[in-house]
């Protein structure tokens, strides 16, 4: 970085730090939160080298330092406060003639066009958002949205039950039928529907599938039956999501691994590793179990419901699977049961770790934490091949979704056109390929404050071999 003595005499009225209209209260709040502090060196004319800290305002959004055009000047007979002694300058200096000034540095890499269609291109999106502004409110982008919307048609909800059922029933007619060499596209197809049962239960659970709240709960118990999966403690921890998105430690879904987690043990630290690498796409299998069937990890008030939904749970499989067993064998169980369900959970595993995990996207602390910032900006847009999305009713079309979860799915994409008009330079898009996969799973690991993410390979490489192999092995295609 340079920095040049260039206006020793500018007043000091001319300097500018943070936004004009918030300027007082943004260096208020940020000396209360420690600030974030950048340390630049400037040379002086006698000569010293004075180390001067610039006060700026840090970007809720991604957690950096925003850095605005402006000078600051030390002259001759400036007598600073005892508070900005001890807060700007890290050492005090003697009483020398001191003349400075320190010129403007680099904006964000999230505030310039170019460095973010360079990231789009490496990362594998087909564009990444620009910051969005802090006084934005999510009041503000839900009031932008038509609220034709968020109506409930009776007629489309069930018309997406009907697709659903349709196309799971052909899926185990095509399983039952093909050859063996066929069943890998039967699996797909199959597991895919049974994906829409999920997405219509996550409806049921927003209420955003009917008007009824019992026929709701009905649909969405049977819906998830299939998947093995319970409603009732699924949807507690759901919303929870929806509420916390993108929040560190608080967020349900997919958020960077700690340090202090992998430090724990070398075994546990190879597992996670193995997770959050080449068994990504499989490790909603692990939040399923880890979070769903845990009466401890429920209120009281939760757990009357969450035993109806395990023991219907614990039904299905005590009934279901041993009919599968009799009439198909075991062979038969892990045909028509067990691949699809492999199949559903890798849609599961994808769909959210795309959703919310990117290089550029940060998890934060609830203290800096910024409900329109982590829903808008912190939600990712991905289009997928049309017959997965008519199959998985729309659950990719997802910035919408967490705008507002009232939204049905069959009027996501309505929604989706509703922001790309008011708020399109502010969302991440993409279309699913390659390289976005790879990024995801060989560098958004362990949390860093500055860097949101840090590869395992960086912080453990004698056991990140499973990620250089990743690194190697995956195709980069965009």
């Amino acid at each position: 970085m340079r920095s040049t003595v260039t206006a020793p005499n500018l007043p000091l009225s001319h300097i500018r730090i943070g936004l004009e209209r918030e300027r007082e209260r943004e260096r208020e709040r940020e000396r209360g939160c420690g600030g974030l502090k950048r340390m630049m060196a400037c040379e002086l004319s006698n000569p010293i080298i004075l180390r001067l800290e610039v006060p700026q305002r840090r970007s809720s959004w991604s957690g950096r330092p925003r850095c605005y055009p402006g000078i600051f000047c030390l002259k001759k007979n400036f007598q600073p406060r005892r508070k900005f002694v001890h807060q700007h300058l890290p050492y005090r200096t003697s009483n020398k003639v001191v003349q400075a000034a320190v010129l403007p540095v680099e904006p964000v890499l999230l505030d310039n066009e170019e460095k973010r269609k360079e990231l789009s291109e490496k990362y594998g999106f087909a564009q990444i958002g620009e910051p969005l502004p802090d006084d934005v409110t999510l009041k503000d982008i839900m009031d932008s949205l038509p609220k034709k919307v968020f109506e409930i048609d009776d007629l489309k909800a069930w018309k997406s039950v009907l697709i659903s059922v349709t196309s799971y029933a052909l899926g185990i007619f095509v399983i039952a039928k093909a050859p063996w060499y066929l069943l890998p596209l039967a699996w797909a197809w199959t597991g895919t529907a049974a994906t829409g049962f999920f997405v219509i239960g996550h409806d049921c659970a927003h209420k955003s599938f009917s008007r009824n709240k019992l026929v709701e709960d009905i649909v969405g118990t049977l819906a998830f039956l299939p998947l093995i999966y319970p409603y009732e403690p699924w949807r507690f921890k759901h919303d929870r999501h929806h509420a916390k998105t993108n929040m560190l430690s608080e967020d349900t879904a997919w958020h960077p691994v700690w340090k202090e987690e992998i430090d724990t043990s070398s075994a546990l630290r190879k597992a996670i590793i193995l997770g959050y690498g080449p068994i990504r796409p499989w490790m909603s299998i692990a939040h399923w179990l880890t979070w769903h069937f845990d009466l401890k990890k429920f209120r009281p008030t939760e757990v009357g419901r969450v035993k109806i939904s395990l023991a219907c749970v614990f039904a299905f499989m005590a009934i279901g699977w041993p009919l599968i067993i009799l009439k198909t064998g075991i062979v038969g169980w892990f045909k028509f049961w067990f691949m699809p369900w492999m199949v559903y959970h890798f849609w599961m595993s994808t769909f959210t770790m795309i959703h919310h995990t990117a290089p550029h996207i940060p998890f934060k602390a609830s203290e800096e934490w910024n409900a329109a910032q982590a829903q808008l900006g912190g939600t990712v847009h991905c289009n997928y091949p049309r017959w997965i999305e008519i199959l998985c009713h729309d659950i990719s079309v997802h910035i919408p979704h967490h705008i507002s979860p009232r939204i049905p799915s069959y009027n996501l994409r309505a929604a989706h056109e509703a922001l790309l008009q008011n708020w399109g330079k502010y969302l991440n898009e993409a279309n699913w390929n390659w390289r976005l996969m790879k990024t995801i799973m060989t560098t958004c690991h362990v949390y860093d404050k500055e860097k949101y993410y840090v590869s395992f390979d960086e912080v453990a490489p004698e056991d990140s071999k499973p990620i250089t192999f990743l690194k190697k092995a995956m195709p980069d295609y965009a």
